[in-house]
C-alpha cells in the first residue's frame, strides 16, 4: 500500500536494547514493515517477548527507534499535534486510584483542553456507552479488573481520537464485557476509526480484525487479512440439516465414485461464550439485581465518522445556529401614545431659580471629642524611653 495512505507507516524498523557498557543485549524489534490502512482493526500477535509492545511504544514516540522509520497519521510519532488525536489503552490502566469515573474522564477531558459543557457532554455518552454509569462515582481504586478496562476505554475515546490503539483490550473482563467490548471496535472502525488491537486473545483476535500481522522473535512471520490466512483451501465444507444413516450412506457413495471420501462427520456444537450470553441474557430480562458494571449502552454520538479540529468547529456552529432558531422570538411592544407634560408642572419648573451649575459650597466638618485613656499613652512613652536607654 502506499505510504503516503496509511494511517500507521513502519519501515525496516529495528529496536535494540543495550546494557550499561553500550553492548547490544537484546534485539526486541528487527527490519519490520508494516502498514495499517484507515478505518481497518489491524491486530498485532505474537507471543511474549516477541516485540508487540516494544513496537506500540515506538509508535506512540515513548521509545525511539534504533534504526528504521516510523510515520503516524502523516508525521512523526513525537509530533505533539499527531498525539491529540490518538487513544491508548495500555495494559495495565495506570488511573489514580482516589477519584471516581466521572473525575477521570473530567480531568482526560482537561488535558485535550475541552471546556465545561464538552466535558460533561462526553462523559455522560462515555459512561453509558461502557456501562459504568450506575457506578459513575465509585473510586476507580475500587473497581474491578474488568472495569477499570472499560472506564481505561472510556479514557482513551475521551478525545475522539483518529487512531485508536489497544494493548490486551480484554485482559480481565469477563465474558459479557469481552463481547460488548468486541462489537464496540467494530462499531468503532464503522465510524472511521483506525484501530490497532495487540492481544493474545486468538478469538478476541479473529472476531474483530480486518487483518493481522503475527510477530516472533521480533520479526514478522506472517501478515494478511483473516480470511486469507485462516482458509483451508484443500477441504470444502458443507452444511446442511440432520441426515439420516441412509442419507450419509449416499452421500459416501456419490462421493467414492467420484474418487473423494468423507473425511468427519460430526454435530454441530454451540459455542460455549454463546451459551454463557443467552444464560446472563435471560437474567438480565428477569432485572436480577448486580452491584459491577452492566450492559453498556449506545456508542457515543460525538465518535464521529471524519475526526479534526475543522469538523469540531463546524458541529459548534451549527449547534449554535440550531440553538438560535429554536429560541423562542419576542415580539416588539408596540408604540402607545406619549405621555404630554401637565402644564402646572411647567409653570412651577419655570418660576424656580436656575441652580443646575451653581457651584455647591463644601460641607464643614466639626471635630469629635473623644475621651482618650491617658495611662495607654504614658506607658507607651514609658516603653520608649526605656529603649533609647
Amino acid at each position: 500500500m502506499n505510504e503516503a495512505n496509511s494511517v500507521i507507516s513502519v519501515r525496516r524498523l529495528t529496536k535494540v536494547f543495550r546494557d550499561f557498557w553500550m553492548r547490544e543485549k537484546v534485539a526486541a524489534v528487527t527490519d519490520l514493515d508494516l502498514d495499517v490502512r484507515p478505518h481497518e482493526v489491524f491486530g498485532l500477535l505474537g507471543p511474549n517477548g516477541s516485540g508487540k509492545s516494544t513496537t506500540i511504544k515506538m509508535i506512540l514516540g515513548l521509545l525511539f527507534p534504533s534504526r528504521g522509520q516510523v510515520n503516524v497519521l502523516g508525521s512523526l510519532p513525537t509530533d505533539v499535534a499527531v498525539k491529540s488525536r490518538i487513544g491508548f489503552l495500555p495494559e495495565e490502566s495506570y488511573l489514580y486510584p482516589f477519584l471516581d469515573a466521572r473525575e477521570t474522564l473530567d480531568f482526560y477531558g482537561r488535558l485535550f483542553k475541552q471546556n465545561r459543557r464538552e466535558r460533561r457532554r462526553r462523559i455522560d455518552m462515555l459512561l453509558d456507552m461502557v456501562g459504568l454509569s450506575g457506578v459513575a462515582y465509585r473510586r476507580v481504586g475500587e473497581y474491578s479488573k474488568g472495569m477499570q478496562r472499560r472506564i481505561g476505554l472510556a479514557q482513551a475515546l475521551i478525545n475522539d481520537p483518529d487512531l485508536l490503539i489497544l494493548d490486551e483490550p480484554t485482559s480481565g473482563m469477563d465474558p459479557i464485557g469481552t463481547r460488548q467490548f468486541k462489537d464496540l471496535i467494530r462499531t468503532l472502525s464503522t465510524r472511521g476509526k483506525t484501530i490497532l488491537v495487540s492481544s493474545h486473545l486468538l478469538g478476541d483476535v479473529e472476531d474483530t480484525c480486518d487483518r493481522v500481522c503475527v510477530l516472533y522473535g521480533g520479526r514478522k512471520r506472517a501478515e494478511g487479512g483473516i480470511n486469507d490466512l485462516l482458509a483451508q483451501k484443500d477441504h470444502t465444507q458443507i452444511t446442511t440439516g440432520a441426515l439420516s444413516d441412509e442419507d450419509l450412506a449416499a452421500v459416501n457413495e456419490l462421493l467414492r465414485q467420484r474418487g473423494k471420501s468423507v473425511l468427519d462427520v460430526s454435530m454441530p456444537r454451540d459455542r460455549l461464550e454463546s451459551l454463557f450470553l443467552r444464560i446472563v441474557s435471560e437474567a438480565q430480562q428477569q432485572k436480577i439485581a448486580t452491584g459491577g458494571a452492566v450492559a453498556g449502552g449506545a456508542v457515543a454520538e460525538f465518535l464521529r465518522v471524519g475526526t479534526g479540529e475543522d469538523q469540531n468547529v463546524i458541529e459548534q456552529l451549527v449547534r449554535k445556529v440550531d440553538e438560535a432558531q429554536q429560541a423562542p422570538s419576542v415580539a416588539p411592544a408596540e408604540a402607545g401614545p406619549k405621555p404630554q407634560p401637565r402644564k402646572e408642572v411647567l409653570e412651577d419648573l419655570i418660576s424656580k431659580p436656575h441652580t443646575a451649575n451653581a457651584p455647591s459650597e463644601p460641607q464643614k466638618t466639626e471635630p469629635v471629642d473623644v475621651d482618650a485613656d491617658r495611662s495607654v499613652i504614658d506607658s507607651l512613652l514609658k516603653d520608649s524611653k526605656a529603649e533609647d536607654e
